[in-house]
């Protein structure tokens, strides 16, 4: 029997759930009556934001998602791509960035826990975790202990769990300073036939939850992630989850165990709007009906209602949909684990998700209604009027220091500086698989068995989005295709996940239009597909949105994994070179974004920097050949910071000097910043390689065939760094500035006695 019937809910219920009255009305169009309490909660989740993708979904169908190695695209827990010989490669990035804001430990572990579980629902052992993360200025202490503490969440989560955190990136400005992004990417393997989906059939089949009990964290954390914050947002820290990694192992390890079960039907992660989501879309999925019976759900807490089982995020548990009749020896299996299970609900014809309570029913929606019936969102969209920052000349500002100062200064940023006090925290050797692990360009992981490789890299979008979000998109696509080049692979598949703020801000609906259009661009002329992905908007505070901040995952496949090649170069008397556009006029000395340009005049102006897709896929190729063919000591993609800053580093990873001369002369009549747009212009295209001098022309030949521009610039050696006429600094002082961007501001009373 049904509950007494509803009372219409009152407009701070409706905000609780982050439903519209618009959408209000939609819902009961659909339902034909006034849902109850219950009915509404499991529909303000699943129509949120979070869950539902109502402002993106239309945005995203342009993507391309189909490829002949492409197995899973979007629409399930990871997207997964094939990697020869019966053996595929699931991979997924999300964001965790609301809960890391306000408990940033535990924020930032449950982005981990969650990510992980969506891998390993799809019957793929986690292999590696990456993660992009964003934060304010670290001279601020608010900002350096929410990048700490965010950061010993990662690590603590991943290093318990026993899966390598391999690469990353990194990235501080002021405009991340209310709402720090924390993207997390976990990739993993799987046999063909231990491939699994998270879909229901089969009427009568049991519905199995497993791992935690169920308790009262993370109620409304899909809403909570579907609004902006505010001077609130403490109080909302109950939606942020618990984790226990050590649970997740077990749970990894059993459900692993399980997959090739021809009696296990569907596997889901318990993750945003935990039962109601998992279970609702794994049953309309599977073009079925549930039946849920919350009393045999275990609960860790008295007095909890259905609405708080069915809306808890606690973390840690799976749902499973088996054959009638072996619910019993999967218990039996987990129960080898130490897990507790319960049979908490059926397969029913129906497309209905019915919940009932000591066998009386307290709620029924059709799936149809619940899943999908969400009005999508079509918000105002219009472009900002930056007409008077595209057309400044960063090239015109009187500089405020040296080239030598300047150098130095971008060295000792965060953003350029070492990143090694943040990844010596994450374990990136665990399992014995990785063969290059963070501080280069991409991370490599051998595949057992077999002479190729894996590679894997994030990457987020250029500084200057907020002036060209479509162009900086396309940018960080690039890029990343340019990182994977660099140790000798080949893209097979994008994950993205977008980061923008208030969708209700025309400008910011734009910049998120822009963004998947330049995303979709670029996938396309590289010819990669996406694969799998996450949005997440209302990144703002009071407000104050963060920049556009599209965050890529990458993976792609190393032919030969003994002809891996680093960033550093590797031996006195080798040639450098740089590949791509020296450039001509103002090409190859773009200041506008730039780093430097954020450092020395806090400004953001100027057109973004010009890119090349067709030559950027010609020299990726390239790059990927002379790898390949042994030709090349080193490869290092020229991005933030430009010409110097990559210089430096590869130096730095060497251990080794090296003089080049300046790719361009001087024109006659320069702009006050010309030099500085030279050496820190963020100019696309481009990598710095060193060869032996005897494969000189091999390595030219084969840069003519591909098309692609290839310039000497001078040689390896020495201890100093130098760019000829210039400006040059010593290995060891560039040394130690780099090695010191990220400790010294974290410990400054330390740094300031030393």
């Amino acid at each position: 029997m049904r509950a007494a019937p509803a009372s219409p809910p009152t407009p701070a219920e409706l905000r609780e759930l982050a439903l519209t009255e618009l959408e209000y009305q939609a819902l009961m169009e659909q339902l034909g009556r006034v849902p109850n309490r219950l009915e509404l909660g499991m529909l303000g989740a699943l129509w949120s934001e979070h869950c539902s993708y109502k402002t993106s979904k239309a945005l995203l169908r342009q993507l391309p998602s189909a490829g002949e190695r492409v197995v899973q695209g979007p629409g399930e827990n990871a997207g997964v791509v094939d990697l020869g010989d019966d053996l595929l490669c699931c991979f997924k990035i999300e964001s965790h960035n609301h809960p890391s804001a306000i408990e940033p430990v535990q924020g930032a572990a449950t982005g981990v826990g969650g990510i992980l579980r969506d891998v390993f629902a799809m019957g793929a052992r986690p292999v590696a975790l990456l993660d992009g993360i964003r934060f304010g200025d670290l001279d601020d202490p608010r900002q350096r202990h929410r990048f700490a503490r965010v950061v010993e969440g990662i690590g603590w989560y991943g290093n318990c769990i026993g899966v390598p955190t391999v690469g990353g990136e990194t990235y501080f400005d002021d405009a991340y300073q209310h709402n720090c992004l924390v993207n997390a990417m976990c990739v993993g393997l799987a046999r063909r036939d231990q491939l699994v989906r998270a879909r229901a059939s089969g009427p009568g089949n049991p519905l199995l939850l497993v791992g935690a009990d169920t308790g009262r964290d993370g109620i409304h954390g899909a809403t909570f992630a579907s609004v902006q914050l505010d001077e609130a947002a403490e109080g909302r820290r109950p939606a942020v989850q618990v984790g226990n990694p050590f649970l997740e192992k077990c749970l990894l390890e059993a459900c692993l165990e399980l997959t090739g079960d021809p009696d296990l039907i569907g596997l889901q992660d318990c993750g945003a709007a935990g039962l109601t989501s998992s279970c609702a879309e794994m049953a309309h999925r599977g073009g079925v009906g549930l039946e849920i019976a919350v009393d045999q759900v275990s609960r860790r807490e008295q007095g909890m209602t259905p609405y708080e089982v069915m809306l808890s995020e606690s973390q840690e548990r799976m749902v499973l949909v088996v054959q009638r009749g072996s619910e019993d020896r999967f218990r039996a299996a987990f129960q080898r684990w130490g897990l507790h299970s319960d049979v908490v609900g059926r397969v029913i014809e129906e497309p209905l998700f019915r919940i009932v309570e000591n066998g009386e029913e307290v709620a029924s929606v059709p799936l149809q209604v619940l899943v999908s019936g969400f009005p999508e969102r079509h918000p105002e969209s219009r472009a900002p009027d930056i007409r008077s920052l595209l057309s400044a000349d960063p090239l015109e500002r009187t500089p405020p220091w040296s080239l030598e100062e300047a150098w130095l200064r971008l060295l000792a940023s965060p953003n350029c500086g070492d990143s090694h006090w943040v990844w010596r925290q994450y374990d990136h050797q665990v399992g014995d698989d990785t063969v290059l692990g963070p501080g280069g360009d991409a991370a490599v992981l051998r595949l057992r068995g077999r002479g190729d490789a894996l590679a894997l890299t994030v990457d987020s979008a250029h500084r200057s989005a907020s002036l060209n979000p479509r162009r900086a998109t396309a940018i960080a696509v690039a890029e990343a295709v340019r990182n994977l080049a660099c140790v000798g692979a080949e893209p097979l598949g994008i994950t993205n996940c977008l980061n923008f703020g208030d969708p209700d801000r025309p400008e910011i609906m734009w910049q998120l239009e822009e963004a998947v259009a330049g995303l979709a661009e670029a996938a396309l002329a590289m010819g990669i597909p996406v694969v799998s992905g996450n949005v997440s908007l209302y990144n703002q505070f009071d407000g104050q949105g963060i920049p556009p901040t599209p965050t890529l995952g990458l993976v792609g496949l190393l032919p030969d994994l003994s002809r891996r090649l680093g960033a550093g170069f590797t031996r006195a008397g080798d040639l450098v070179a740089l590949v791509g556009p020296a450039g001509a006029g103002i090409s190859g000395v773009e200041l506008g974004g730039s780093e430097y340009q954020r450092l020395a005049h806090g400004v953001l102006e100027g057109p973004a920097p010009e890119l090349d897709l067709p030559a950027e896929a010609r020299s990726a190729a390239a790059i990927r050949a002379a790898i390949n063919r042994g030709l090349l000591s080193s490869a290092h993609d020229c991005s933030l910071g430009g010409l110097a800053v990559t210089l430096a580093e590869s130096a730095l990873l060497g251990g080794i000097g090296a003089r080049i001369k300046p790719p361009l002369g001087l024109p006659d009549r320069p702009p006050p910043s010309w030099h500085f747009g030279l050496l820190f212009g963020e100019s696309q295209g481009r990598y710095l390689v060193s060869l032996e001098p005897s494969q000189l022309e091999a390595v030219r030949a084969l840069f003519v065939e591909h098309g692609t521009p290839f310039s000497t610039l001078g040689q390896v050696g020495g201890s100093v760094i130098a760019i000829e006429g210039l400006a040059e600094v010593g290995l060891e002082v560039a040394r130690s500035t780099w090695a010191g961007a990220i400790p010294e501001r974290l410990e400054p009373a330390r740094a300031a006695r030393s």
